[in-house]
């Protein structure tokens, strides 16, 4: 098991950026593909971008492609999320997440591990 704990939340204007970092206790962090998720007031949960155990393979969703970029540091059991240009529309409560499969998931529904959530929100 794993236990996430998200950071890097806060309010932010338009066009600005925040770093999310999303640290994870227990040593078999690389054993985790991890993801970033993403729920605004009254929406579904979705999904914004997931790595790999190894880093070597990423995911982004077409709403951050070129805005966002998801990293990880094995050492210090940590992910990232860089939000770059951000906009009023980034305005949610951000989750990572860990899942065992094998496969990248990109989904909500196949992380097995959530953290409690970090707040963004991005003024106009």
């Amino acid at each position: 098991q794993v236990q996430l704990v998200e950071s890097g939340g806060g309010l932010v204007q338009a066009g600005g950026s925040l770093r999310l970092s999303c640290a994870a206790s227990g040593r078999t962090f690389s054993r985790y593909n991890m993801g970033w998720f993403r729920q605004a007031p009254g929406k579904e949960r979705e999904s914004v971008a997931a790595i790999s155990r190894t880093g070597s393979s990423t995911y982004y969703a077409d709403s951050v492609k070129g805005r966002f970029t998801i990293s990880r540091d094995n050492a210090k059991n940590t992910v990232y999320l860089q939000m770059n240009s951000l906009k009023p529309e980034d305005t949610a409560v951000y989750y990572c997440a860990a899942d065992q499969s094998i496969v990248l998931v990109t989904t909500p529904f196949g992380y097995d591990y959530w953290g409690q959530g970090t707040q963004v929100t991005v003024s106009s």
